[in-house]
């Protein structure tokens, strides 16, 4: 056989395979528009869920209401959840990051033109106190370690009044149980509640670089 022969057989038999998969592509077509129909559907409804979700989570946190008396019956993780959806109610995003080898930091948020928070949550016993300490560690940690604009520490409890002195320092905002209660349960923003400047340059730690 010549070359040409060869060459219209492969041809002929190129036409037809291409003619028997449009045949089948033909037979088949309604199918597949079905399916691709059904992915469309199942992409928009898990889209739909997922607005509907993040809509309900969102008016859930907006009405986000805690007394103290369920924050003192919280364990420590669980009133650190509680700090990071007080913050999120307030418009911040937040995260809860508070574990072993934190270096004092429990919940950080950020918001604009605020910047970035630091949260030190102390969940204690009612009438325990909060030690100047804890704001030395929460001052050295705040920007060096976490790149902070702002620090807090949160307890469900009181400070010494050291310990309040000592923030009001050096940059340190606390918030104690009067406070939190005002956050918590009356609904105010904690950056309102504290005053947080949104000038950056203006934080003592920044100015100490």
């Amino acid at each position: 056989m010549g070359a040409a022969a060869v060459a219209l057989a492969l041809a002929v038999a190129l036409a037809q395979a291409t003619s028997r998969l449009l045949a089948k592509a033909a037979e088949s077509w309604p199918l597949l528009i079905l399916i691709g129909l059904a992915l469309a559907t199942g992409l928009a409804g898990i889209r739909v869920w997922r607005s509907h979700r993040n809509r309900a989570d969102s008016e859930r946190l907006a009405r986000l209401r805690i007394t103290l008396s369920e924050l003192d019956a919280m364990d420590d993780q669980q009133f650190e959840y509680a700090l990071r959806d007080l913050l999120v109610r307030d418009g911040w995003v937040a995260t809860k990051v508070g574990r072993g080898g934190d270096q004092a930091a429990d919940v950080i948020g950020g918001l604009v033109p605020l910047g970035r928070l630091v949260v030190q949550a102390k969940h204690t016993r009612v009438g325990g106190k909060v030690g100047s300490s804890v704001m030395y560690e929460v001052n050295g940690t705040a920007g060096p370690a976490h790149r902070a604009d702002h620090a807090v520490v949160v307890t469900n409890g009181s400070f010494t009044r050291d310990a309040m002195a000592w923030g009001d320092r050096h940059g340190v905002h606390w918030v104690d149980r009067d406070r939190l209660g005002q956050w918590a349960h009356d609904g105010k923003a904690l950056h309102e509640l504290l005053g947080l400047p949104s000038r950056r340059s203006r934080l003592p730690w920044r100015r100490a670089a």
